[in-house]
């Protein structure tokens, strides 16, 4: 793929599916706009669904516990944290562990009867799933995205869903709340009966985890959150697909999220400037930056942008003093992933915010275009199967001139 340079002083913005470059900003503006367009044709509804086959690409190579061997396995092009292998009677997930190399965390074999033999010890699951409990808000999206969103019969902390939906059967007491993630009330579990609970687990020694598997109630594990880019935790629409049959549809639905977001990394990296960023804010004394193999410190060198620690190997936050953050930047053009929507709620959580540069500029985002009172966030929800729609985002706020036309959906800058 070649790309080609600028010529008679008019920058070039590579168009991936073209194979030509944009020759001016309006051809790049018409390009924002086919994003925004792109919004309204991902309804995965309407997508004509594909061969299961197409969804299981490779041959698997892992034997069953009883010595079998898989027939095909579900192809992962970007997260680790799970497989999917299909056998003749059963489908095989395996959740990886986040904390403990090639360890193994949860392991589900998924049958369409009760009496399909599997291995001794194992987790079965009879699919599809018809009714679910969930404890994260970021697992509505990808229930969305295949249609089963109807089927959540359980969630924790109604407050903080965004999904209007999930908030709407909510109110109409479709929905029970189960109380808060890292203390969900069993009872009320025990009570809804669901075929499962899908939720996430933050630790090693997850207590909540363990005294929720003695309910008897199989526990899938959705541990997007621990991928290190965002292509990577929108995978995880693949895993929960799985127990639904509908792998093809999910592939489908990924395949176009996969080219949109690789379509504008090659047209951010073709901007005429890469202006420097910061992140987060001070609190309690600590300044929390993303490190340079994090998802958003990904991100941020996806959109185009100059980060200090683009170089370092941390895949999580790197605690810093304020001193060391303003060491290195002070001078700064933009002020991404702000923890509040105005400039009144940052500077009132400490008033040397105003000394940086994107601060008196008031070049200062946040992720707080769609929220509800109560602390509800879609950027946190919607977001995860969408990433490409947060990646353009972050192209808007550092290429204003080059982006006229675009209209955000997650981020905005932050108000007086």
């Amino acid at each position: 793929m070649q790309q080609k340079q600028p010529t008679s002083g008019c920058f070039c913005f590579f168009d991936a599916a073209r194979q030509q470059p944009y020759a001016n900003k309006q051809q790049m503006s018409v390009f924002f706009a086919n994003f925004a367009g792109m919004k309204a044709r991902l309804t995965i509804y309407a997508l004509v669904a594909v061969a299961l086959l197409s969804a299981c690409g490779r041959q698997a190579t892992s034997t069953d516990s009883d010595g079998r061997q898989p027939d095909s396995t579900l192809t992962v092009k970007y997260a680790h944290g799970f497989s999917v292998d299909y056998f003749t009677d059963y489908k095989r997930i395996t959740i990886k562990s986040p904390w403990v190399d090639d360890a193994i965390l949860a392991t589900y074999y998924l049958v369409k009867s009760d009496t399909v033999h599997v291995p001794d010890g194992a987790t079965k699951i009879v699919i599809p799933l018809r009714h679910v409990a969930v404890t994260s808000c970021t697992h509505y999206a990808f229930l969305d995205i295949i249609g089963e969103l109807s089927g959540i019969s359980g969630i924790c902390s109604p407050e903080l869903a965004y999904n209007a939906l999930v908030r709407q059967r909510y109110a109409d007491k479709q929905i029970v709340s189960l109380g808060d993630a890292f203390d969900t009330n069993t009872e009320r579990l025990l009570a809804l009966k669901p075929d499962a609970l899908m939720l996430a687990s933050y630790n090693q020694q997850d207590n909540n985890a363990k005294r929720l598997a003695e309910s008897g109630i199989p526990l899938i594990y959705n541990n997007e959150w621990t991928e290190n880019s965002v292509l990577a935790r929108a995978e995880w629409l693949k895993l929960v697909a799985a127990f639904y049959d509908k792998e093809a549809m999910a592939a489908t639905y990924f395949d176009t999220i996969e080219n949109n977001y690789i379509e504008a990394k090659i047209a951010a990296q073709l901007m005429p400037t890469h202006p420097t960023v910061m992140a987060g804010s001070n609190f309690k004394g600590t300044w929390y930056m993303p490190g340079g193999q994090s998802y958003m410190g990904q991100l941020f060198a996806d959109a185009g942008a100059t980060y200090f620690y683009s170089d370092n190997a941390e895949n999580g936050s790197l605690p810093l003093s304020f001193e060391t953050v303003l060491h290195h930047f002070a001078q700064a053009d933009v002020w991404l992933n702000a923890p509040t929507a105005t400039m009144h709620e940052l500077l009132a959580m400490d008033e040397r915010h105003q000394l940086f540069k994107a601060a008196q500029n008031g070049c200062v985002y946040g992720f707080y275009a769609r929220t509800r009172a109560g602390g509800a966030n879609d950027f946190w929800e919607s977001g995860v199967v969408r990433p490409d729609l947060i990646l353009q985002d972050l192209m808007w706020a550092l290429h204003p001139d080059e982006t006229v036309g675009y209209t955000p959906t997650y981020i905005c800058k932050l108000t007086p």
